[in-house]
């Protein structure tokens, strides 16, 4: 009776987004045991109901025009995802200064004209996610000094 109420509580989250296993294991906590809970998530991934490489990439398919590479490994790391799944992720991510560069253009329509304004428009990026480095060539205008290789 337990796994049913598990099963269909698992299903019907799965049903709206993708979620970690570590999500799903947060979420359902109080509903089952560990071991009812880690059950029933290992029959979903061996019926690919659940993957947490899947919902790694619909996330950041979803949220990589908004936010930098920082962002988008802390948000991963957050929902409980492995580094290595993380790295593997990101990996061929490459366009951080044009992403950069069209975040901020959403969002302001010139080049900072003073040393507030720069530092405003330099924290926005920032928390964005965007690396100092990134931040700085977009806000020059210069894509020749965006470092390509990103840690």
């Amino acid at each position: 009776m337990i796994m049913t109420s598990l099963r269909e509580r698992a299903l019907r989250y799965l049903s709206r987004r993708d979620y970690s296993r570590a999500e799903l294991v947060r979420k359902l906590t109080p509903y089952g045991t560990h071991e009812e809970i880690e059950a029933l998530l290992d029959r979903m991934s061996e019926l690919s109901l659940q993957s947490d490489s899947r919902m790694a990439e619909s996330w950041v398919r979803c949220n990589k025009d908004r936010f930098g590479r920082t962002r988008l490994q802390h948000e991963l790391a957050r929902r409980g995802l492995a580094r290595e799944l993380i790295e593997e992720t990101l990996a061929d991510m490459t366009d951080e200064f044009e992403r950069a560069r069209a975040v901020w253009q959403s969002r302001y329509s010139a080049a900072p004209i003073d040393a507030r304004e720069w530092a405003r428009q330099t924290r926005f990026l920032l928390a964005r996610g965007f690396a100092a480095e990134v931040v700085r060539a977009v806000l020059n205008g210069k894509p020749e000094y965006a470092v390509d290789e990103l840690p």
